[in-house]
């Protein structure tokens, strides 16, 4: 049961340094406490756990222009942030976790506003029928986080000029491109201000918890493990990673999220597995190259080696969804190649 609620927030704009702090407070929270945790990025790209840098974002461009690439621990889709742009994350025991009653301290906020905010779907919260906050998910050991985006007056300029949609992902959605399918919260109420959502969110935690919210004890953190958390961020190991020559490539879109599977071989068998995704589940995507490798390049025995990372029917974690069909869709996917 939470006993306790916690606000967090800074005014440094580093990307690096503010995923490190998320991480370390997911890490660190106490049993029985809630942390809601505000921060904001400048001119960055941020990108799934499981994602290609290259294919999602312009690196060149936004870097170029003295922006910068993130990556986060979570699944999900490649989003923009620049300071008109209000990130929350909630971070807590697995035990405690629960997206509907999280999620509600940001449709309390918004509808404070007199905009009638709806969750949509698993991830995202929209006003009239379009999106303002793109939410992710992530746990680890006995610890969660719940995070997403706050559109307030972000740059739409910026966020087409950066962010690669692929259009079958917009097709998907029913919708031409990726500004007609967003919306800042100041196209519907003019007053709304980052400072002023801030205080709007500080009070919806208190009124869906039911305790009054308390600061966080910026003292007791280990700013060394931070930093090198943010050290990591930074990397270009992180962010990147290797380009790897690969023999076979293949690619598909489902209603959960696009993937896209490479393999290099030798000697017959599977020397190397990269996958990339958008799916919001993220540990899924992680294990799946492993599961490949060192398997004869057999779409049927491939296929077979992702049997074990099925879930049980019907199993479920705490707002984790373990999906089977996800799974599925990509043993079929795998399947079906002509190899």
């Amino acid at each position: 049961m939470i006993q306790k609620i916690q606000i967090i927030t800074t005014s440094n704009t580093d990307p690096y340094e503010n995923l490190a702090l998320e991480e370390y407070l997911m890490d660190t929270v106490e049993p029985g406490t809630c942390i809601l945790y505000l921060w904001q990025n400048r001119q960055t790209v941020v990108i799934g756990q499981n994602q290609n840098a290259w294919q999602e974002c312009k690196v060149k461009e936004l870097e170029e222009d003295g922006g910068f690439l993130a990556r986060r621990l979570s699944g999900g889709g490649a989003v923009f942030h620049d300071l008109g742009n209000l990130n929350f994350t909630f971070l807590l025991p697995r035990s405690e976790y629960d997206v509907a009653r999280q999620s509600d301290v940001i449709v309390q906020a918004v509808r404070s506003f007199g905009l009638a905010a709806e969750r949509s779907g698993r991830n995202d919260i929209l006003v009239d029928g379009r999106k303002f906050s793109g939410n992710a998910y992530f746990k680890r050991g006995a610890n969660a986080y719940h995070h997403g985006t706050l559109l307030i007056h972000v740059d739409m300029a910026n966020l087409s000029r950066y962010l690669n949609v692929p259009a079958d992902k917009l097709r998907s959605k029913g919708v031409r491109s990726v500004v007609s399918r967003v919306a800042n919260l100041q196209e519907f109420n003019p007053d709304i201000a980052v400072d002023a959502m801030k205080e709007r969110l500080v009070w919806a935690m208190g009124q869906v918890y039911g305790t009054q919210p308390q600061p966080v004890d910026e003292q007791k953190l280990d700013r060394a493990r931070i930093q090198a958390l943010a050290q990591r961020n930074a990397s270009w190991e992180w962010r990147l990673g290797r380009k790897l020559p690969f023999d076979t490539s293949f690619s598909a879109r489902f209603p959960w999220g696009g993937v896209t599977v490479q393999l290099s071989v030798e000697s017959g068998l599977v020397h190397r597995a990269q996958v990339y995704s958008d799916a919001m589940d993220s540990a899924f995507i992680q294990a799946l190259p492993q599961a490949l490798e060192g398997h004869r390049f057999s779409a049927r025995e491939l296929a077979q080696a992702v049997e074990p990372l099925l879930p049980e029917a019907g199993q479920q974690e705490l707002g984790f969804e373990a999906d089977r069909a996800m799974a599925q869709d990509v043993q079929a996917l795998i399947a079906r190649q002509d190899f």
